[in-house]
């Protein structure tokens, strides 16, 4: 070390800009992978379940639908993005696929 010849300052406010837009992809990531998780597992319950009525099923699957949506406004709502927008369809993957795997 030269205290003739000190470190050069770094950009603290890139630094911090950077950071902070690390820290939203993380926490948005694992916001919508627990989401879709618990989605998954209600989908998972909506197959194994024995309803003759299927009634069950399908009420499992809209829930899960619902849970895909909030995934995506969860996601939004992290980025600071309009919470409602046309990717709030992407939300409804998961209860579209409950039900084509429990009705098909």
């Amino acid at each position: 070390m030269d205290p003739n010849a000190p470190r050069p300052v770094r950009n603290s406010t890139r630094d911090q800009q950077s950071l902070n837009r690390v820290q939203r992809w993380v926490m948005s990531t694992l916001a919508v992978t627990t989401i879709l998780h618990l989605a998954g597992g209600l989908i998972l319950a909506a197959i194994f379940l024995d309803d003759p009525r299927r009634d069950a099923q399908i009420g499992l699957n809209l829930i899960a639908a619902a849970f895909g949506v909030i995934a995506v406004i969860a996601f939004r709502a992290i980025h600071g993005k309009s919470i409602l927008s046309a990717w709030l369809a992407v939300g409804l993957v998961p209860g579209a696929i409950g039900l084509w795997l429990t009705l098909g």
